[in-house]
């Protein structure tokens, strides 16, 4: 492949995500989390391509979770993986939503997801899980505990799990959605789109559209939010009285 414009630029911001955080070492076990969209897929093809020029090597297994959705269609991308070649496992949660589908739950799915490839992972003997979770991912996920839980925390590009026997790595934390729609459409990568019941009215689409109102303002605010997790001035915050 050539590795050229959008392609050449997206492998070097994540490269460099996966150094500064040292997401990978040699003889890594990795299972990719796909989800059938444009990030997870470029995730993959990513990292895929990597293995061609970096002086480590890691395995890469492909995993998608099959909720039962009728909008993902599994043997699409059962069809992807094997036209690239990779090896792919299509999981089962352990538990079916009982529910209406207007009534859908976001953490029930986002747990079960989870839990399928946490439980994966123990039985293959993988020491990574990469999420394909992008910056804007990751200061919109900042912003909703901030405006909703009333805390500050986000998602961590490297998070170790269970005394260090896995890890969850995020190498794409430095790459901005748009890139990544622009890359999915120059990969001609088989996104499926999501219909998901709560797409739209979800909590996160709101702050999606606060940031994007935000960037007329400022056209840097995305990297701004996201600089400032490494900027605390801890000097300028108030101490919180016991309760």
């Amino acid at each position: 492949m050539n590795i050229r414009g959008p392609f050449y630029f997206i492998t070097k911001k994540t490269g460099k995500a996966i150094w500064d955080y040292k997401m990978l070492g040699d003889g890594d076990k990795v299972i990719v989390a796909v989800s059938g969209g444009k990030d997870s897929l470029c995730l993959l093809k990513i990292l895929q391509e990597r293995l061609k020029f970096v002086p480590i090597n890691y395995e890469l297994i492909a995993c998608h979770v099959d909720m039962g959705f009728s909008w993902v269609n599994t043997d699409i991308l059962a069809e992807h993986f094997e036209k690239e070649g990779l090896p792919y496992i299509i999981a089962k949660p352990s538990e079916e939503w009982k529910g209406e589908k207007e009534d859908f739950d976001c953490f029930w799915c986002s747990w079960n997801r989870r839990k399928a490839i946490f439980d994966l992972a123990g039985e293959i003997g993988a020491n990574k899980i990469a999420f394909a979770h992008h910056m804007d991912d990751i200061i919109e996920t900042m912003l909703l505990n901030l405006f909703f839980q009333g805390e500050i925390g986000t998602m961590m590009p490297y998070q170790d799990m269970f005394n260090g026997e896995l890890a969850i790595i995020r190498p794409l934390a430095y790459v901005e959605e748009k890139e990544l729609t622009r890359l999915a459409t120059i990969l001609d990568l088989p996104v499926i789109a999501s219909s998901c019941p709560r797409g739209d009215i979800s909590k996160r689409s709101l702050v999606k559209g606060i940031v994007a109102d935000l960037k007329k303002h400022n056209r840097n605010v995305k990297k701004n939010i996201f600089r400032s997790l490494t900027k605390i001035r801890k000097e300028y915050l108030p101490e919180i009285a016991p309760r």
